[in-house]
């Protein structure tokens, strides 16, 4: 069935992915709502979060109901955040870069699962500062499983990215409750990178955790400068590390190839 797809005129292929991808981008924003107030994702039907009004089909086209909208309720004309369209355009244009990066492959299939949980996490986090467990914990299931299934990932190589990412993190939050008597990172972090690690394996954990102690803290110093909290303003961590997992697969994982295919080559 792969090959047939493959015969399909490129930019109709590239189009079904970018729509696959919106149309999972919507459900992601429905996740973000409604999984902290811990709702039902599933039911019951969208609705303005005002007037409660059910949204009719039409308004609810990803990406494109926003525009016409002109990012407002049909019906209340209450404001609907443009994070809606921004969710669904970053999962969708995710799901094409993935497939122009693998092709249909089993590491396309299990990196948009992954993408797609990245993506949810990392808004959740935004504005609530918790990674959901049924997230972070059924990812690392979930990345496990897909390493005995994949024929080009090991599973020893992703157990251990469960165990180098997450006690890594463990010991850097434990040696700094022990220096500041503070909290300095929450247990949603750890986990988050067990499941990273989980399905990108050990050697990709290096290079997230720098990348994304270097982007965090950039940001971090900016929103602390803007904060009136100043340094001591509390920051999300999660982004940064989906970041740098999404950047592990967009060329951090040729670069880390060779760095230990150079250095360390029996590895």
């Amino acid at each position: 069935m792969l090959n047939y797809i493959e015969l399909l005129p490129v930019p109709f292929v590239y189009t079904i992915i970018f729509c696959f991808g919106a149309i999972w981008g919507s459900f992601a924003n429905v996740v973000i709502y409604r999984l902290p107030l811990e709702k039902s994702v599933v039911s019951p039907a969208s609705c303005c979060p005002k007037c409660k009004i059910k949204i009719k089909w039409y308004q609810n086209i990803p990406i494109f109901s926003w525009f016409l909208l002109r990012g407002k309720c049909a019906e209340c004309k209450t404001k609907i955040s443009w994070r809606y369209p921004l969710v669904e355009f970053l999962m969708a244009i995710g799901f094409v870069t993935l497939y122009w990066w693998h092709g249909f492959n089993a590491y396309f299939f299990e990196h948009i699962i992954f993408y797609f949980g990245l993506v949810t996490i990392s808004f959740i986090d935004l504005d609530h500062m918790i990674i959901p467990d049924s997230f972070s914990l059924g990812g690392i299931v979930i990345g496990l499983v897909g390493a005995l299934l994949n024929d080009g990932r090991s599973f020893m190589g992703a157990l251990a990215g469960v165990l180098m990412g997450g006690g890594f993190l463990w010991a850097v939050a434990y040696f700094y409750y022990l220096w500041r008597k503070t909290e300095g990172m929450g247990g949603g972090d750890i986990k988050l990178i067990a499941w990273i690690g989980a399905v990108l394996g050990w050697k990709a954990i290096p290079f997230v955790i720098l990348s994304s102690s270097i982007i965090g803290s950039v940001f971090g110093l900016v929103i602390s400068l803007r904060s009136k909290d100043g340094m001591s303003t509390v920051i999300p961590f999660g982004p940064y590390l989906a970041l740098g997992a999404v950047l592990y697969i967009f060329g951090g994982e040729n670069f880390i190839q060779w760095y230990f295919g150079f250095f360390l080559p029996g590895l």
